[in-house]
């Protein structure tokens, strides 16, 4: 339980104290919208690198390299815990907003946080106002931020590897033929979720694929996209268990 007290503890104090950080980006973001992105970007590393630490996280880094450093992609990844996000706000290396469920928009100061880092908060049961959130995360990707989407729909809890991808979720590629980048997480629902509401130091895998590009698709592979990105999701999962089967 100390390890929990000490996350919730640090995280609580930051979104406190960082209300008039909040302020200043916003104001930045009218003059310089690329020095306010960066800014944000490092402040929330710094936070969840303390999240990360004290819930006694080590981990491994693979396939950054594949990440293209010239334009905005959409990283498409399965999502076992809440723990998912930490590990992909500390290794992307560029602005990035993650597509959230709707619920969180109604968490005071950290919805903010998350507006200022581009998040989306998407409405599965509502197909009009999910076709929205869709429609801006195009945009973001667009004006060169990348996205980040879970495309089981949900954390996936259960015994089998992968829940189906919703092929909606990949249309923010299609529409921007921005590049997929598969993602694979192992081990972090080990860190909470698997005997919450301890905290256990756990090592995670976070691999990183080479990217999918939509221009090198088939129109026949393109209708099959979400089955395409699943099962390089399920290989590099694979990979994972490997690496800390050996570990």
């Amino acid at each position: 339980m100390i390890r929990l007290i000490l996350v919730v503890l640090a995280v609580v104090l930051y979104l406190i104290f960082s209300i008039p950080v909040l302020s200043y980006l916003k104001n930045l973001e009218k003059k310089d919208p690329k020095a306010a992105a960066k800014k944000s970007l490092d402040l929330v590393r710094w936070i969840l690198g303390i999240v990360r630490d004290l819930a006694g996280i080590t981990y491994e880094v693979r396939g950054l390299e594949h990440i293209p450093s010239d334009r905005a992609v959409l990283y498409v990844g399965n999502h076992r815990s809440y723990f998912d996000i930490v590990m992909g706000y500390t290794t992307v290396p560029a602005p990035t907003g993650f597509i959230a469920k709707k619920e969180m928009i109604g968490i005071p100061l950290l919805s903010q946080w998350m507006v200022q880092m581009n998040c989306l908060f998407l409405d599965r049961k509502d197909i009009k106002q999910g076709l929205k959130t869709i429609l801006q995360g195009i945009d973001y990707v667009k004006d060169g931020v990348s996205m980040c989407i879970f495309p089981e729909g949900t954390r996936n809890t259960g015994e089998d590897l992968l829940l189906p991808f919703k092929a909606g979720s990949l249309k923010i590629a299609e529409k921007t033929g921005c590049p997929i980048v598969p993602m694979a997480i192992t081990g972090s629902a080990d860190i909470l979720e698997n005997h919450f509401p301890r905290v256990k130091s756990t090592h995670v895998v976070l691999q990183y694929g080479e990217p999918i590009l939509m221009e090198d698709l088939s129109k026949d592979d393109r209708k099959h996209l979400a089955s395409i990105v699943q099962k390089k999701v399920e290989t590099m999962l694979a990979d994972n268990q490997s690496v800390l089967s050996q570990s």
